[in-house]
């Protein structure tokens, strides 16, 4: 009897964890490499009493080329003309190149604006850390796209988001294009 009992209990832990292995509602899982990743609730896992969402990659995928992300986009009505914010904890395991927070603002097709922490990274394990992108959508703005993503090998968790409006004094988080550019003209006369 014991043993029937044993497998039952096993299939019902599979399916549960089946079940929980699925985008949480409202959220989809994209990127240039989907299927080599896992999105779900992690029932083990929680941050200040909120449930954690995580983004894994399979271990069975022989190529951990592109990305994958849990995600949403929203219309950006609401925000036209506003300073906005997505805001969570995030924690990761084994990460070999990189996972972050991301947010983009679209116009039609176009991206106005975007950042997804490539230049603060989170990689390794790490603990549990609030993560901030600030981002400005301008006035003919269509869509607004958030989540978190993660490339290569290893496991994200984010727990406790939000979205909301923030004022001016918030700085955002975008680099802008033109960082990079020098303040001057150089080497005008090939000669340095």
């Amino acid at each position: 009897m014991r043993p029937k009992f044993i497998l039952l209990l096993g299939f019902v832990l599979a399916l549960t964890l089946i079940a929980q292995a699925a985008p949480p509602k409202g959220w989809i899982l994209a990127g240039s490499e989907p299927a080599n990743y896992e999105t779900g609730i992690d029932a083990t896992l929680h941050y200040n009493a909120h449930p954690a969402a995580y983004l894994k990659f399979k271990t069975s995928m022989l190529s951990d080329e592109g990305f994958g992300t849990l995600m949403q986009s929203i219309a950006a009505d609401q925000y036209r003309g506003k300073r906005v914010r997505f805001r969570a904890f995030a924690k990761t395991e084994a990460v070999s190149q990189w996972a972050g927070l991301w947010m983009r603002v679209d116009k039609g097709s176009a991206v106005v604006a975007f950042d997804n922490m490539q230049s603060r990274p989170l990689k390794g394990t790490s603990e549990w850390r609030s993560f901030d992108i600030v981002l400005d959508v301008p006035e003919d703005a269509t869509g607004i796209s958030f989540g978190v993503l993660l490339t290569g090998n290893g496991s994200v968790w984010i727990s406790d988001a939000d979205f909301a409006m923030v004022s001016v004094e918030v700085a955002t988080t975008a680099k802008s294009q033109n960082d990079d550019r020098p303040k001057a003209p150089v080497n005008l006369n090939f000669g340095e």
